[in-house]
């Protein structure tokens, strides 16, 4: 059984979600959404920093599965989701654990079956795969599915008597 933390990173909202690998499929450990506090961008990157840290520190995952930057129409955001994304790297470093990265397309494309999916149906499948009562919150959602896409790649690479360290998308 392996042990994996997805985050969706965001300077105010970073979502979490931990699941545990299963022989038929991923059980949730536990997610939600940490709300960052802080009035100035380097506040809410250290409470970014410390709130991974404790999730990382609590539940003692084996792999780290984040959301890539992507830029839409707005670049001061993505600068911004950028060096937040970053503060939860540096947590996950800081205590030695493999970090993947996963483009948005990409996760959807694992929990969906699409990479255009819209939100609701990414809390929708979340749902249904991990036999949750109700649908996660849309950051939460976002980490859960985040952490299933990484359990699809790796799973299917085991499988194949690969090891994940070939994953191209590793960061560490």
């Amino acid at each position: 059984m392996t042990l994996i933390l997805g985050i969706d990173p965001g300077s105010r909202i970073t979502g979490y979600g931990i699941i545990e690998t299963e022989k038929n499929g991923y059980r949730r450990v536990d997610s939600g959404a940490l709300r960052i506090k802080g009035d100035t961008l380097p506040q809410r990157l250290h409470a970014i920093f410390r709130a991974v840290s404790e999730v990382l520190d609590r539940f003692q995952p084996d792999e780290f599965a984040i959301e890539n930057v992507f830029m839409h129409r707005n670049a001061d955001s993505a600068l911004k989701l950028g060096q937040a994304r970053g503060a939860a790297i540096c947590s996950a470093i800081d205590r030695d654990i493999s970090i993947y990265e996963y483009t948005p397309a990409e996760i959807k494309q694992a929990v969906v079956g699409r990479g255009n999916a819209a939100k609701p149906q990414v809390q929708m499948m979340v749902r249904g795969l991990l036999n949750l009562s109700q649908n996660p919150q849309a950051d939460e959602a976002d980490a859960l599915a985040c952490a299933i896409c990484h359990g699809n790649r790796s799973s299917g690479l085991r499988k194949m008597g690969l090891s994940t360290e070939l994953r191209g998308a590793r960061l560490r």
